[in-house]
């Protein structure tokens, strides 16, 4: 499952998190990027500290 920002609103230029941990580009969703749960977590903190 797939999910955007709830900022997104209905913006077609936007980045997509899926449970596994995947990213993708709204654009094309054929592809995307798996990143561990481990560096998903380390992501999410150096953006919040920001």
């Amino acid at each position: 499952m797939w999910r955007k920002s709830s900022r997104s609103a209905n913006a077609q230029n936007c980045v997509e998190v899926g449970q596994g941990v995947g990213i993708r580009d709204s654009k094309a969703p054929a592809t995307h990027l798996s990143v561990s749960p481990d560096a998903w977590s380390a992501f999410l903190r150096i953006v919040k500290s920001v």
